[in-house]
């Protein structure tokens, strides 16, 4: 047991950690966590000697934790009333067959390729967070038709390669669409499931037989990782759904915001320099 805790304990406190933290963020802002979950999962296993797998890994992973933090997350702002469930059954077979798609790329891209667009994707993400204002608006409600059906299908694509919620780019999409951030956030916390499942699936189809991945591994999903993070996730989702509807969380993104700058920068430059 003292062997056990030694060689991995390290590990385990920092999943527990990945995991409270990310399912803080899933509901104060509904981006489901794989912002936090993927870089601590791709630097946890790489330096564990995964690095040839780490990056499909810590996506794969981080969609199936997504898919309970989702859950758990939209149903706590829905005792709010704050959830338009009519956007999500719109709007779910779309990003469906996009997260489908995504992963269905993301198992052909190479691992520094994978990590490079995450890190570059994390940045944009992290400027939208600093610079980004719940009054911009683009037009005064959601598209429908052919435009909802590419829009859906590009959210589910991004958010499935990069391995993180709907949340992300939807609550954004939402909010320049003319809805209210607050039910921006809980509704686009409903897109993570939509991602996280056929997402998940795929990854696990992409990755059985391949080497190299990490002990206990189910295709690219990593069943350890995905049990603590999850865990803690489901547990910490609520609070953060509460804190969203008592909070001006203006600060909070926008120090959220400089710490993605950081991650992203250091997993471009690990990319770039070997």
């Amino acid at each position: 047991m003292a062997d056990f805790l030694a060689q991995y304990g390290v590990l385990i406190v920092s999943l527990i950690v990945a995991g409270g933290v990310a399912g803080l963020a899933a509901g104060l802002f509904g981006i489901g966590g794989g912002a936090i979950i993927v870089p601590v999962l791709y630097f946890l296993f790489t330096a564990l000697g995964y690095g040839e797998t780490a990056m499909h890994v810590a996506v794969a992973t981080s969609l199936a934790t997504i898919i309970l933090t989702s859950v758990r997350s939209v149903m706590a702002h829905s005792r709010r009333g704050a959830v338009d469930w009519a956007i999500i059954r719109g709007w779910a077979p779309w990003i469906m067959l996009g997260a489908v798609l995504g992963q269905l790329i993301a198992g052909f891209v190479s691992k520094d390729g994978l990590t490079f667009f995450f890190g570059a994707m994390l940045l944009i993400l992290a400027m939208q967070l600093y610079f980004g204002r719940p009054t911009w608006k683009l037009a005064e409600d959601l598209p429908k038709g052919t435009p909802r059906i590419g829009l859906g299908g590009m959210l589910g694509a991004l958010s499935a390669i990069m391995g993180i919620g709907g949340g992300t780019f939807g609550v954004s999409l939402m909010t320049v669409c003319g809805r209210p951030i607050h039910q921006a956030v809980a509704t686009a916390a409903g897109f993570g499931v939509a991602i996280g499942f056929p997402g998940a699936m795929v990854a696990v189809a992409n990755g059985i037989g391949r080497d190299g991945l990490p002990p206990f591994s189910i295709g690219h999903v990593n069943a350890p990782a995905f049990l603590l993070i999850s865990t803690f996730t489901v547990t910490m989702a609520p609070l953060g759904a509460a804190l969203a509807h008592k909070l001006d969380a203006a600060l909070l993104r926008k120090l959220f915001g400089v710490l993605l700058v950081v991650v992203s920068a250091r997993m471009i430059w690990k990319t770039i320099a070997g």
